[in-house]
């Protein structure tokens, strides 16, 4: 891919990532489903808008989206992973939406058309940036004058049992991390409002708010959410980084299931979560 500055998030979407993302794609959409109608609301997108999903991954959240702009409307979808885009590209036919524009490209550096988008949004896209300053300077130079920016990133570990609790029981058999950098890029790269609001205003956005939204994480059973944290997430990392053998991994994975078995509902799995939603323009 040309004009990468993400090669390490590059490699990771397109090779370990991405491939596990599309073998679940099912159950991956339909746990994240609140997130993607929060954000659809939040956004308040209007007929003949255009609108950039920046890490659009298999299209969650720009069909609904191009429905929403629809007549007269467009969603441009970028994504740095040709495999979640292929799994797009299904998913935009099946649902018909002839208004979606995908790109294989690296949002941080990619050239948009200046002044081309009215709604930049993004669930769970843009926390993987090398350099966040950069990569929102560029995006906000795509963006029309008085066009608005609407995302969901992930709030704390604290906040979110899917993630806390097998990551203490990862703790729990391996050991605590080594340390890193709390803004590294990854999944709670924008963990810190104040952190994120800085980030927006060095990129040149305006009217900034920045507010946690509660949802409900919604999985199938306890065993199918266990097996995604083994494969994604804080437990995961830590897993890797410590080169766990398979039989701790196992071990992690049913103590996680047991741990997650009182969540369950007649409805299927249902784990509290917070996002933060952001909002800015700009002016």
């Amino acid at each position: 891919m040309p004009d990468t500055a993400n090669t390490a998030m590059q490699r990771h979407w397109n090779e370990v990532a991405g491939p596990r993302w599309v073998s679940r794609a099912g159950l991956q959409e339909a746990r994240n489903i609140e997130v993607a109608h929060l954000l659809r609301r939040e956004a308040a997108s209007r007929p003949g808008e255009r609108v950039l999903d920046i890490g659009c991954g298999t299209g969650a959240t720009a069909i609904p989206f191009a429905a929403a702009v629809a007549p007269g409307g467009q969603v441009t979808g970028v994504d740095i992973a040709e495999p979640m885009l292929a799994q797009a590209r299904q998913n935009i036919a099946k649902a018909g939406a002839g208004n979606i524009t995908l790109v294989l490209a690296d949002a941080q550096v990619h050239r948009f058309a200046p002044d081309s988008f009215d709604l930049l949004i993004s669930r769970f896209g843009v926390m993987f940036f090398a350099d966040p300053v950069a990569a929102f300077t560029n995006l906000h130079a795509g963006l029309r004058q008085g066009g608005r920016l609407c995302m969901a990133v992930w709030a704390s570990l604290a906040e979110n049992v899917h993630w806390k609790i097998p990551f203490d029981i990862a703790v729990k058999h391996l050991g605590a991390p080594a340390a890193t950098d709390p803004h590294e890029p990854g999944p709670m790269a924008f963990r810190d409002p104040a952190y994120l609001r800085d980030i927006l205003a060095k990129a040149g956005f305006a009217e900034i708010d920045i507010a946690p939204q509660g949802f409900k994480i919604i999985g199938d059973t306890a065993r199918s959410e266990a097996e995604h944290a083994a494969m994604f997430g804080p437990a995961w990392r830590l897993m890797e980084e410590k080169n766990a053998p398979d039989a701790a991994r196992q071990a992690i994975t049913a103590e996680t299931e047991a741990a997650f078995a009182p969540y369950l509902t007649p409805e299927g799995l249902r784990l509290p979560g917070t996002v933060l939603i952001a909002r800015a323009k700009r002016l």
